[in-house]
């Protein structure tokens, strides 16, 4: 068994309707009740994204490897409609990355494990912060927090939105 930190993200379309469905979906993954954060609503980083984003971090236990979760994600978001060939940092209905893996340095050439670009992501950070205030950076070392004071600011707004 393997925990597991997943990022969530959408900014087409129902966004709230995107990240319930996403987190059903981890749910169907997990081997334990789904810890998920608030979601938050957060612009968008990039020149590709015209739309304000929904943002959540789900913490999971999953019997699968790495790689077989990834794939999971991945075909997850394509049959949800996302377009694997549309530009970085595009609109999307659905995003899902892997944050952690059961606190493990990953590198294929399909998966990099923590995602290489979270520690300069609010959108990540400030959710992964409120449901895991202790957690580290598996390179680093560096907490959470001090992930956040160095991270480039954009606006991050915990929304009142239940899911």
């Amino acid at each position: 068994m393997a925990k597991a930190v997943i990022a969530l993200g959408s900014n087409l379309g129902d966004r709230l309707s995107h990240l319930v469905h996403a987190r059903e979906f981890l749910s169907g993954l997990s081997n334990s009740p789904l810890t998920a954060s608030s979601i938050y609503e957060t612009e968008p980083v990039g020149d590709a994204s015209t739309h304000m984003y929904y943002n959540a971090v789900c913490c999971m236990d999953t019997g699968l490897d790495a790689l077989a979760l990834l794939e999971e994600l991945k075909r997850y978001e394509q049959q949800y409609g996302r377009d694997p060939s549309a530009p970085q940092w595009s609109n999307r209905t659905i995003d899902l990355d892997i944050i952690d893996y059961d606190r493990q340095i990953i590198t294929r050439q399909r998966l990099h494990v923590p995602h290489p670009e979270y520690h300069k992501r609010l959108f990540v950070l400030e959710p992964l912060r409120e449901i895991l205030p202790d957690w580290r950076d598996v390179r680093s070392g560096r907490a959470v927090d001090e992930l956040i004071a160095e991270s480039p600011k954009i606006e991050v707004l915990k929304t009142g939105v239940n899911w």
